[in-house]
């Protein structure tokens, strides 16, 4: 037993003493001792009932003949980070939550472990960490929230998002406003849509790493419970035949998740979040690879903010099971990667099968031929940059339009607001990148408030900073390089001609090549926003958007 380093032998006497004050008893202590990191707090409505999470997994490991021993880390609500600058400790709060995770791992070195996350950037944390540390470790979430209810209405948070440029606009009154606030998120769990938490949770079981259910049960169900309880077995099981996380999360449990994700049509967060992954999984995961699988994959679902579903929809259509097992009919899923069941893929999937053919279509009938998100390359893009295209209305997929610059997302804000947007314009908001921004913030506010004027279908917005897995409309992130880092985004001129076009995979600025070099050797570089405490040391470390965002070496 790796726990053996701090409980066996004469000269850990001490060691035992120590755990013996915390009243774990001797037979308790010659257990396998599992780790039980939970992400509680009470600032994130996805995390607030995470303790209760934590005692069905601490349940499931004592009946199974461990000793769980719980320990925590942090969490940011993106939404309550969203708008002000809040949001840039939100993707690198990533990197703390594996960082700390292993902490806690290496220096009581636990026989196992349950990680307990469920919202953002959480997941990916936690996953990475699972990789790096390669102890047998599975993953269990908090579930999703319920979809709110107004006169019939499905309501989620995008909607009180959208509200406001409503509001703004003069299409709603105050009084509504505010009873849509009230009803949008009716409890707790990640937020109803298929934006990053949900996102990722849902991948995580297609990867592997969490149980089938882990998605889409929402967070107020019994069964949600239940899983938790089945996850404390399953760690013993994964324990007593020693499979690790890197025994899963191969390169073609990667390829299952970027299917399942394209026929999802997830957040384009995940683009940042599964290189990420796979690159402590020691799996290079090139842009290129998504661009491929989601060529050929068919978009099957269509949830908010692509369209009026939920995932309490989604679970009572079958989940994630009957998603792959729909894929399976034109072979599209590897059915023989392993996985924390203790079974193949394949063999978690055998009898799924979809109980509503519009939240999950067939095949044969799909939304759209291709997956929800396309990686554009371009002379804006030389590296990459990503769109949630089964969000984008079709007037919007090819798009040519006079750019309209704003140095960051609070610029960009007061403009939309004070209604000044034209239409047919594109709007650039730069130095919002991982190194610029620093932290490369979502820009929910700025697409939920076109959204909510109305100009979705005529507006496109680009950024080096990211988008919310519930952004809709031609909304195009993680331009690569970054304008901090000398990218073509950051020479681009108020009235240049920007060329989308997402069928193609493109995106161009309309200038010559001798126009843009000569722009960019004037190109000056900016003083940080931020000059100390952790951003500054982020800003200093962190990679591009196209590599995942995470720290160089």
């Amino acid at each position: 037993m790796r726990s053996d380093l701090m409980k066996k032998g004469i000269e850990r006497a001490p060691h035992r003493s120590l755990l013996k004050a915390m009243g774990y008893t001797d037979s308790e202590i010659e257990k396998p001792i599992i780790g039980v990191a939970n992400s509680a707090n009470e600032i994130v409505p996805g995390h607030i009932h995470l303790h209760e999470i934590a005692r069905a997994v601490k349940d499931g490991i004592r009946s199974a003949g461990g000793l769980p021993i719980e320990f925590s880390t942090i969490a940011v609500c993106d939404g309550l980070a969203m708008g002000h600058l809040g949001m840039k400790y939100s993707l690198c709060s990533r990197e703390l939550i594996a960082d700390s995770v292993e902490t806690m791992v290496m220096a009581h070195p636990f026989d196992g472990l349950v990680l307990i996350p469920n919202c953002d950037k959480s997941v990916p944390g936690m996953l990475m960490v699972a990789l790096r540390l390669n102890i047998p470790a599975i993953l269990i979430s908090g579930g999703p929230m319920l979809a709110g209810y107004f006169q019939g209405e499905a309501l989620d948070l995008i909607s009180v998002f959208e509200a406001v440029g409503s509001f703004a606009s003069g299409k709603i009154t105050e009084e509504r406003l505010k009873l849509l606030e009230d009803n949008a998120c009716p409890g707790y769990g990640s937020c109803s849509g298929m934006f990053t938490a949900n996102s990722m949770n849902c991948l995580s079981e297609a990867l592997g790493m969490a149980l089938p259910g882990n998605g889409t049960i929402p967070a107020v169900m019994a069964e949600r419970k239940r899983l938790a309880k089945y996850a404390g077995v399953k760690i013993m099981e994964l324990y007593q035949k020693n499979i690790r996380p890197r025994d899963i999360a191969v390169l073609t449990a990667f390829k299952n998740a970027i299917r399942v994700e394209m026929a999802l049509g997830a957040s384009t967060n995940t683009v940042l979040h599964l290189p990420a992954i796979a690159k402590e999984a020691k799996v290079e995961l090139d842009l290129e690879l998504f661009n491929q699988i989601s060529k050929t994959t068919p978009n099957l679902c269509r949830l908010s903010p692509a369209g009026t579903f939920h995932l309490e929809d989604l679970h009572r259509a079958g989940g994630i099971a009957a998603i792959m097992s729909e894929l399976t009919r034109k072979n599209l899923i590897n059915l023989k990667t392993m996985t924390v069941t203790g079974r193949t893929l394949g063999e978690n999937i055998r009898g799924a099968k979809v109980l509503n053919n519009e939240v999950i279509r067939p095949v044969e009938k799909p939304y759209s031929a291709e997956g929800g998100l396309a990686i554009l390359k371009g002379n804006l893009a030389p590296e990459g940059a990503v769109v949630k295209q089964s969000a984008v209305a079709s007037e919007m997929l090819e798009h040519t339009g006079a750019a309209r610059v704003f140095e960051s997302e609070e610029e960009a804000m007061v403009a939309i607001m004070k209604r000044k947007i034209r239409k047919g314009e594109i709007l650039v908001i730069r130095y919002e990148g991982p190194k610029g921004g620093p932290g490369m913030r979502e820009m929910l506010s700025p697409t939920s408030a076109i959204a909510g004027i109305g100009l979705d279908k005529e507006v496109a917005l680009l950024t080096d900073g990211r988008f919310s897995g519930g952004t809709r409309g031609a909304a195009i992130g993680h331009i690569s390089p970054e304008a901090a880092e000398g990218g073509p985004i950051a020479i681009v001129h108020n009235g240049d001609l920007i060329e989308i076009n997402i069928p193609k995979r493109e995106l161009n600025l309309k200038l010559t090549a001798e126009e843009i070099k000569k722009r960019l050797s004037l190109w000056k570089v900016h003083q940080p926003k931020i000059k100390e405490g952790y951003l500054a040391r982020y800003s200093k470390q962190v990679s591009s958007a196209n590599t995942g965002a995470v720290l160089k070496e």
